[in-house]
């Protein structure tokens, strides 16, 4: 099925007639980088929330309250991310922060969210200091980043590549993957061939694809933002063009593929959630069903599902919530929820577990800039 670009526009002008219809009497608010490095995934990811929001509406809200997302742009800048939770909690009363995107920016909006009593649901982040120790006031769905990595490592040498580079970026989202990865190289008794920071704002891959061509690199993990990861992409098949490149599910988009161009085939992406294509699995029949309801016909991306999971387990905690529903009664709600099923994608929400998902499995793009499970 081909994507379709009217996705974004359909679901803008279902908010549009949300606010017509009925004042919101539910306000949950997000901050992620619609403009910067990480538009494209953050456009999908959004998407795939609003689809469920959408139906969540038009079949009578919350026991008759409706949904809001009320979406702020942080530029992919962890200050801002912070302003805009603090503006969301005070000035528009959201009751919960919802699919805040990148782990130095969740990280920065963490003082918010507990000073202020707000949970933070759906980070798009498998950070481990959101995982470990348990935060009264942070819900996961999205799989761990250390056990991703960890699994992909493992996955590579499945297929024969051992032979392994990291390049990541110089954060702690960089640092969380690289332990895992190295977790994984562990248990295979090898070293890295290379470890490479890059700068988040400012980089440059050409140390990184010279070194690799000379120590004749199998794969090269690249962790980093999607623009930045196409960079390399790009970098790494002019100088060694045998060279798999391969990133992880932050950067499971269609916007992603596009960036990479004519780069696109081969590039391997470790996904956290299964594909929507010919709906394989209960989770995905269940997602299309719904995207078919509101009126929309096209394939759902990895990261639609993710946001589409992700607000999911959200209404399930507004629904279970204490009225009227607050920051403390939904937090209350979410350590209540206990085993929840997404159509065969199982998840435990207890006081002592905020874990989330521990689903991982590879795709590679192929020739149709399609992920190939």
């Amino acid at each position: 099925m081909k994507h379709l670009p009217s996705l974004s526009r359909y679901l803008c002008a279902g908010l549009l007639l949300w606010a017509s219809a009925a004042q919101a009497q539910i306000v949950i608010g997000q901050s992620a980088g619609f403009t910067g490095p990480v538009a494209d995934g953050v456009a999908e990811l959004t998407e795939g929330a609003k689809l469920y929001l959408t139906s969540v509406n038009r079949n009578g809200g919350i026991n008759g309250e409706k949904v809001e997302l009320v979406s702020l742009d942080d530029n992919f800048k962890p200050a801002r991310t912070a302003e805009n939770a603090k503006t969301l909690v005070e000035k528009h009363k959201v009751v919960a922060l919802f699919l805040l995107r990148g782990t130095p920016h969740t990280e920065a909006a963490l003082p918010v969210a507990t000073s202020l009593r707000v949970p933070i649901v759906a980070p798009s982040t498998g950070a481990t200091l959101l995982h470990e120790p348990v935060n009264p006031w942070v819900f996961n769905v999205r799989t761990k980043y250390r056990l991703e990595a960890e699994q992909v490592i493992l996955q590579l040498s499945a297929t024969g590549l051992t032979r392994i580079g990291i390049a990541r970026v110089d954060d702690s989202f960089g640092l969380d993957v690289e332990i895992g990865a190295m977790e994984g190289l562990t248990q295979l008794g090898v070293k890295p061939q290379f470890v490479e920071k890059f700068d988040r704002v400012k980089w440059d891959f050409s140390k990184v694809a010279t070194t690799a061509k000379q120590a004749q690199t199998q794969a090269v993990l690249v962790v980093g933002a999607s623009k930045a990861v196409a960079d390399a992409v790009a970098a790494i098949k002019a100088s060694s063009p045998a060279t798999r490149v391969v990133t992880i599910s932050n950067n499971a988009s269609q916007g992603f593929v596009t960036s990479l161009g004519a780069n696109a085939r081969g590039v391997m992406v470790s996904q956290v959630f299964p594909t929507a294509r010919a709906g394989t699995t209960r989770f995905a029949r269940e997602a299309l069903a719904i995207a078919e309801e509101v009126g929309i016909r096209g394939e759902l991306t990895p990261t639609n599902l993710e946001g589409y999971a992700a607000a999911r387990v959200l209404v399930a905690a507004l629904r279970k919530a204490a009225k009227p529903i607050t920051g403390d009664s939904l937090q209350r709600a979410l350590n209540e929820l206990g085993t929840i099923d997404l159509g065969g994608l199982r998840m435990d929400f207890s006081a002592r577990d905020h874990t989330g998902l521990s689903f991982v499995e590879m795709s590679i793009i192929d020739d149709r800039g399609q992920f190939l499970r």
